[in-house]
């Protein structure tokens, strides 16, 4: 890496993965240009964010040749098109750029993932109808009603818990509460906006908790209906909507001979479903039609996920499929502004393949830092295992000394592989693992106490530090 000068990030395409990421990655001290030919798209992002825009094709040799691409250290290409992205990756590889990440969506390309990489030099690909189908398969099989992210190999845990499912405690201060004991609370959604809670936040019946803490312990407290949620696979699902994500979750719940049943009005995507899927039930029709719905039977599914491309239609959907008491409903809602809505209206589960893509992309990038991360609230706070390094400000210092500001706060530590729930005094050494929830609007902040380096954890991830190794192909 050049002189260890600022990290330069040139996103190719300014759509909504796009300005995600530029809105993610300009947070720190990074020289970020967004290329597209869209000159509205463009002027969103310029109005909007501190980074630079350039109207052009990237696909075009001469476009890439004036972005200096040989100073260049990862370029994201996140066009509207798979072959576009790969292309622009390749060239720019060839041009001197270090790093290059591809959006790519077609389901045919995804058993070719391996030879992209190693024959054509894209050295990440992130598909979001795939993350998203996954994301809508874990909870569908494995967690229920109980959301659960895993981070440590999955010794430490982010449980979302529902004051729907804990009545008793309504009303009480959270130092009045013993049902948390060995767990924290990182943070509340109340209302659809985060609460940093102290002792004395009274609890109130529409919250939702964010616990983190062992995985054991999540587990013990979510008590029974985990366990049982874990083991309750929905033998009768029905997808509306039948686009690239419904064939990867219909491909995934087939898996677990689970009877599938996808609602799509277009004609020839029916047919082509119909090829791709011989043990699923394709059916032609409108999926927003009740006489269809009840002819086929939704009342009777153990679970409903709305996939169609308006995020209304899909909200109305899965409130259709509460209503008809459905027990497990999920809705793809492209929109970051509505999820905040989602707990209000009772849906289970609103998942992003916007948020779900920025996040595995910026997993890479931070690849020597940043162990994972999981995007909350709609982006408005993350929440990262980080690998401290001796460059941080941290390192022997007891939490309650280090000031951290309201929405920063280390869950948990993993030192010598023990787990450690801190407490004021806990102390954070070279080499540990750190749990740490976090308000976007403070990952700069963050990053500045574990990191003496201005730049942050992509500064340290290119001056020197191994990459990720081999990322996922799934």
């Amino acid at each position: 890496m050049a002189g260890g000068g600022r990290v330069r990030i040139v996103i190719a395409g300014a759509g909504k993965l796009g300005y995600k990421l530029a809105e993610a990655l300009s947070r720190d001290d990074h020289d970020i240009t967004v290329v597209d030919i869209d000159e509205q798209a463009l002027s969103r992002v310029s109005s909007n964010l501190d980074v630079l825009t350039i109207r052009g094709n990237a696909v075009s040799m001469e476009v890439l040749q004036q972005l200096g691409l040989e100073r260049t250290h990862i370029i994201i290409a996140v066009t509207a098109s798979d072959e576009a992205n790969i292309l622009i990756g390749m060239m720019a590889k060839k041009l001197g750029c270090e790093k290059a990440v591809a959006r790519i969506r077609t389901p045919e390309y995804a058993d070719q993932i391996n030879f992209f990489r190693s024959e054509l030099g894209i050295d990440f690909i992130t598909n979001p109808d795939r993350e998203l189908a996954h994301a809508a398969a874990r909870y569908l099989i494995q967690e229920g009603t109980v959301h659960m992210e895993q981070f440590a190999q999955g010794r430490v845990g982010l449980l979302e818990r529902s004051m729907a499912d804990l009545p008793h405690l309504v009303g009480r201060a959270l130092s009045e509460v013993r049902d948390f004991q060995s767990l924290l609370v990182a943070a509340i959604s109340r209302d659809g906006q985060i609460l940093i809670p102290s002792g004395r936040t009274v609890l109130t019946e529409g919250d939702v908790l964010y616990l983190i803490g062992r995985g054991e312990d999540l587990r013990a407290f979510a008590g029974d209906e985990l366990r049982l949620a874990e083991r309750r696979i929905p033998r009768r699902v029905m997808i509306l909507g039948g686009g690239n994500a419904a064939l990867y979750l219909a491909q995934r719940l087939r898996e677990y001979r689970s009877q599938v049943k996808i609602i799509e009005q277009d004609e020839e995507r029916c047919a082509y479903l119909v090829e791709r899927l011989p043990n699923v039930l394709v059916i032609h029709g409108d999926g927003t039609d009740h006489d269809l719905l009840d002819e086929e039977n939704l009342a009777e599914m153990d679970a409903l996920v709305a996939l169609t491309g308006l995020d209304e239609e899909n909200l109305l959907l899965a409130l259709l499929g509460k209503r008809l008491g459905v027990a497990k409903v999920a809705a793809k809602v492209s929109r970051s502004n509505f999820i905040h809505i989602i707990e209000q209206l009772g849906i289970d589960l609103a998942v992003n393949p916007v948020l779900l893509s920025a996040a595995s992309i910026i997993r890479f990038i931070e690849g020597g830092q940043i162990a994972s991360l999981s995007l909350l609230f709609g982006g408005q706070a993350e929440v990262l295992e980080i690998i401290v390094t001796e460059a941080s400000k941290v390192i022997g210092i007891p939490l309650k000394d280090l000031n951290l500001p309201e929405g920063i706060i280390v869950g948990a530590i993993i030192h010598a592989g023990k787990i450690i729930i801190p407490k004021g005094d806990s102390v954070i050494r070279s080499g540990d693992r750190v749990v740490v929830f976090c308000v976007t609007s403070l990952v700069s902040q963050l990053e500045k106490l574990f990191y003496r380096q201005k730049g942050g954890f992509l500064r340290e991830f290119w001056r020197g530090h191994k990459g990720p190794g081999n990322p996922p192909t799934d």
